[in-house]
């Protein structure tokens, strides 16, 4: 037993069984023994590889993309470029090296960094050190301050935001809980009472779903407050991560040591992560004023871009290791059910200034 569970197994004994959304919310950050707590989970030693690790290309083209979204700004004197969940760092890394060519835009950089993990932070810190510009960290993007116009950052950051879960039943759609098996062992449940009112929160066609459906929904906190933050500051938002157009289904998976692993076993020693839903974090954003640009696949973005033709300088410069940059743009855009290049998306969101946005045609 992991402390983690042993901590949940007290709140189910004093409260009952629990959402799937705490859970969630437990086993990724709780502050002592959640996942993001201490360790660096990231690269081949940890349980998954973003795509920043994977090559340099792609966090080089996203600073470039802040660059021309700045531009395309009217290109403020000061400009805050904010990362939720910037993991090791290496996304900002590449994004400020590769910045460097538009001086001015550099110039007028402030960078906030929304990171809960001190383990992550520090390596943060370790690897921007040397960035050249004024670096501050957060909790959450609520101590962001509110001035200035700003350009967000996100990658893999939405898939970890805790996920509620109902089913549909007999008489109604019922929250998914997480309580105590027959066994003893942690084990998921439904609540007995259907949530009130819930058939009006799905899309129409979604309504008269057959019993034993599964819905997945997330607060759209997050969502809500960047395009509130947008349409009052100015500036974009680029969203990256693997998702879907909406729909029924679970999505709602583990991980450790680059493999699938079991939801409920080993809380606060495994990823857990879930599908983002596009359409519902557009909707949420559109609901504050934002324009929403996309969603497009990763192919598509990074292809717009111009990954070929870097890979392409990048292999002139590197002579011996052109297979290696070979191998990690075939991997950043494989096409495919489950290659990166059409499982993730990338979605656009902006105050209503601004118009066409790069990499989304």
């Amino acid at each position: 037993m992991t402390p983690l569970e042993a901590e949940i197994r007290k709140i189910i004994a004093v409260d009952g069984p629990i959402p799937v959304a705490q859970f969630m919310a437990l086993a990724l950050g709780h502050p002592t023994h959640g996942y993001y707590a201490g360790r660096d989970p990231f690269g081949a030693r940890g349980d998954f590889i973003t795509a920043p690790e994977i090559s340099q290309m792609f966090g080089e083209l996203i600073g470039l993309w802040a660059a021309a979204v700045w531009g395309e700004m009217g290109s403020p004197d000061r400009i805050r470029l904010v990362e939720l969940g910037p993991g090791r760092g290496t996304l900002m890394a590449d994004a400020l090296r590769a910045a460097k060519i538009a001086k001015e835009f550099h110039a007028a950089l402030a960078v906030d960094l929304v990171e809960i993990s001190p383990a992550l932070r520090r390596r943060q810190q370790e690897t921007l050190a040397d960035c050249g510009v004024p670096l501050s960290w957060h909790a959450s993007l609520a101590e962001v301050p509110e001035k200035n116009p700003l350009i967000v950052i996100a990658n893999e950051f939405f898939d970890a935001l805790p996920v509620n879960q109902a089913v549909r039943g007999k008489s109604g759609w019922h929250e998914r809980m997480v309580g105590l098996g027959d066994d003893g062992k942690l084990a998921l449940a439904l609540h007995p009472d259907p949530i009130v009112g819930f058939s009006a929160m799905l899309p129409a066609e979604l309504r008269d779903a057959p019993a034993g459906a599964i819905w997945e929904w997330r607060s759209d906190a997050w969502t809500a407050d960047l395009g509130r933050r947008l349409v009052r500051q100015g500036g974009a938002a680029l969203i990256i991560d693997y998702g879907h157009a909406g729909g029924l289904g679970e999505t709602l998976q583990a991980i450790g040591g680059h493999g699938f692993a079991q939801v409920l076993e080993r809380p606060g020693e495994v990823d857990l992560s879930a599908h983002v839903d596009f359409p519902a974090l557009a909707r949420a954003a559109a609901q504050w004023g934002a324009r929403v640009h996309g969603p497009v696949t990763q192919r598509e973005f990074l292809t717009r871009l111009g990954i070929e033709t870097r890979a392409s300088m990048l292999k002139t410069a590197a002579g011996a290791r052109a297979t290696e940059i070979d191998a990690a743009l075939a991997r950043l855009t494989e096409e495919g059910p489950r290659g990166m290049g059409e499982l993730f998306k990338a979605i656009a969101l902006a105050g209503p200034k601004l118009g066409a946005l790069p990499g989304f045609g």
